[in-house]
Formats: structure tokens, sequence, C-alpha cells
């Protein structure tokens, strides 16, 4: 009897197997084609060339491989425009056949080409890219955001301009598009709701040559200034800012691309004392960031930055989430679940958790410009830790809201 009833459960395992599809073993399988796209020329070069140089740190040191596949990663140097992006997207999915996506810098970016990965279906992370909606009031589907929403960093800065440098009366000057206006709107949201006023907002394009116009109009009775500037256009605006005579008179406040470390290299003490929010800072002092950072400058023979451990970060979202479904990129919809569902403890930026909408909750760094052993460091001031993009607001509630943009707060207090 007992040989009886091995011999029909032996039986039946053999008929719930044969039911399953036999999935190839890794080699039949070829390599995992990941299209990585970012600006490698022209203004924005440098910042491609870190989220780029991140991305392809962390595949090196697991030897291009997960769960027994080659990982081929194909670099796309891509127009941060719009339409450039959206050019170098479609080669990569229609000519280069990649499993999935993962680039990008500017915000306006970010929206233009959602659209088309939602139409095919193509697994996507975005490791810079900070548009709001994305992961907020108009969620895509097909993406995962690896990096912050644009007024996430900028929330807990209106929060800490408030509260611990009891600014009041304060002016904003900001790059003129998606990102601009939605840090610009986190940072006046929460510093207004504290009781402040935003007394006047100046939009600059993206292609400013010079800022001195625009500092010409700053209205000096205020006792601070909120800035959004990034890539080459940081320094060239803080340059300015210390040639208009403005810095040690008003107190200069911003979103972290105002000093990232990749540009901040080049900069001299027009940097100094300069305080910013973001997620990340090379001057952290944990065990993550030192091996991190240790790793990166071996390799490239330079610091980290924003952008390079953005990238790294995006690297291991793929590493882990391709591990949990044995390397399966071509089941679409499992590989999509499985990014969805990464934590990771021991980033170099922090801890961080994807939310229901597919973005992190994570540390957001308040960082100040300080000289240490003769060179330029964001020395990080405060933490606040496990930042939502909702900030402290409900989910239902702030989604009720409009959405920041050039005109949403209103400037109420604006003269």
């Amino acid at each position: 009897m007992r040989r009886r009833a091995f011999l029909v459960a032996m039986g039946a395992a053999a008929l719930g197997l044969a039911g399953r599809p036999r999935l190839p073993r890794a080699a039949e399988r070829g390599p995992i084609r990941i299209g990585y796209f970012g600006p490698l020329t022209g203004n924005f070069s440098q910042t491609g060339k870190d989220m780029t140089d991140g991305f392809n740190l962390f595949w090196e040191e697991v030897g291009h491989k997960v769960a027994g596949r080659e990982v081929r990663v194909i670099v796309a140097d891509s127009d941060p425009e719009p339409t450039g992006a959206l050019t170098k997207v479609r080669l990569l999915v229609e000519q280069e056949k990649v499993h999935t996506v993962a680039g990008g810098l500017l915000a306006a970016t970010g929206y233009a080409i959602a659209p088309y990965l939602e139409q095919n279906k193509i697994p996507t992370v975005y490791p810079v890219m900070a548009p709001d909606d994305i992961t907020q009031r108009k969620p895509v589907r097909w993406i995962v955001r690896t990096s912050f929403a644009g007024s996430q960093v900028t929330h807990p800065l209106g929060d800490y301009a408030s509260k611990r440098l009891g600014l009041r009366r304060m002016a904003t000057i900001s790059m003129d598009y998606a990102f601009g206006w939605e840090s610009n709107g986190g940072f006046q949201r929460v510093f207004e709701e504290l009781g402040g006023k935003v007394v006047q907002r100046i939009w600059t394009p993206l292609n400013v040559q010079d800022y001195a116009p625009y500092l010409a109009s700053l209205k000096r009775d205020v006792d601070g200034v909120y800035a959004c500037h990034t890539g080459g256009l940081s320094p060239r605006f803080l340059k300015a800012w210390s040639d208009a005579g403005l810095k040690g008179k008003i107190p200069l406040v911003g979103v972290g691309t105002l000093t990232d470390e990749n540009v901040l290299k080049g900069m001299g003490d027009e940097a100094l004392g300069v305080i910013t929010s973001l997620i990340y800072s090379a001057a952290l002092d944990t065990p993550a960031n030192k091996k991190f950072s240790a790793s990166y400058g071996k390799r490239h023979k330079r610091t980290t930055s924003i952008y390079s451990a953005e990238g790294y970060t995006a690297a291991r979202f793929y590493y882990d989430a391709l591990r949990a479904v044995d390397g399966d990129a071509e089941d679409k919809e499992r590989f999509l679940a499985a990014l969805r569902k990464v934590e990771i403890t021991d980033d170099a930026r922090g801890p961080l958790k994807m939310d229901e909408l597919g973005n992190p909750i994570q540390n957001v760094y308040i960082r100040t410009v300080e000289r240490v052993d003769g060179q330029l460091q964001n020395s990080v001031i405060h933490t606040y830790p496990n930042v939502s993009q909702f900030w402290t607001y409900g989910k239902g509630e702030y989604l009720k809201a409009p959405p920041y943009d050039r005109n949403y707060p209103p400037c109420t207090f604006c003269e």
C-alpha cells in the first residue's frame, strides 16, 4: 500500500510539472538587454556621464550577470529634450530589442516618453527624472522611479527654512520647466503653510546665458532666496549671484542640484554656505556610501554625485528584481511586479522602500557647502528620515490638490 501511495503521489507531481512550460536555461535565453539613455554630449554631458558610469559600475561589480544570465547594457547618447529622448527610446526598443529601458534627465522628458512606454508595455526605470505626476495623479504602470519626485526633496527644505533658519519673507528664482515648477511648488507650499511669504517668483529659461538681468530684478528686502538650477546652469547662477554682490547679504537655499558634486568641483568660494536639500551627499558618513565612493573613485578617478549614486541604485534595483524572477526578463508582468517590490536597507543614499505608486520612500538630507581639507563638499547638517512623496499630507488629500506648476501654488503674496 505504501508503494502504491508513493507511485500515485509521484504521478500527480509529474502531471503538475508537465502542465508548466519549461523555462529555458539561462544560457539558452541569451543576454538580458537593458537600454540606457542619457546626455553624453552638450550642456548636460557631465551629468549624463555620471549617471551612466554609476549604472555601469554596479554591473561591473557583479560581472555583468544576474541569475546566471549575462546582462548587456546598451547606452544611447540622448538629447535631454523630450523629442530627441523619445527618438532614442524608440531606437532602443524597436531596433536594439531591449527588454527594459532606463535613463533620461529632464522632468519634461519623463512626461513625454511615458505614453510610448505605456503603449508598448516596456518595464522602465527612471533613475534620475523627477516629474511629480508620473507617480502621483497620472501614474504610469510600466514606470518605476528609483530617484525622487521633484517636490519630494523641497517639502522638507520649506520646513527647514521656516523652522530652523527662521526665514519669513522670500523670493524664488527657478528654471522655467517642469522640475523647476514642481520643486519650487513643494518648497513654497510648505514654507507658506508655516507662516512664511513668497513675495517674488522669477523664472529663467533653460538656455539662459546671463543671469545678471534676472538678479537685477530681485527684491533686496527679502530675508532669503530659494533657487532651482541644474547641470551647467548651476555654476553659472552661483557665479552671477556672487558677482551681483548678493553672497553673504541674503541667505541662499535651493534644491540639491544647485551644488551637486558633479558641478561643485568646478566652483569656488561663491558656493560656500549655500544650503540645499537632496536624497544624497558624497559626504554621507555611512558604511554603504564609503564603500560606493571608494569603488567609484577608484574606477573613475572622481568623486561621486547624486547622478552617479542614482545610476548605481537603479542598477541594483534591476539586479534584485531580476534575481527574484530567476532572470526571466521576458515575463514583463512578473518583472515589473518584482521591480515594484524591491526594498534596500543599505544603499549609498540610505534606506529605500517603494510606495504603491512606484516612488521610493527615502531620506532627504539638508546640506551646506563647506571647505574640508581644501575641497568643497555638501556637509549633511540635518536628516529628514523616510520622506514620502506626499510629505506629511495624507495621499488622498494631497492628490485632490492641483499639481504644482508654473502658477500653482499661486503667488498670493507677490508684490
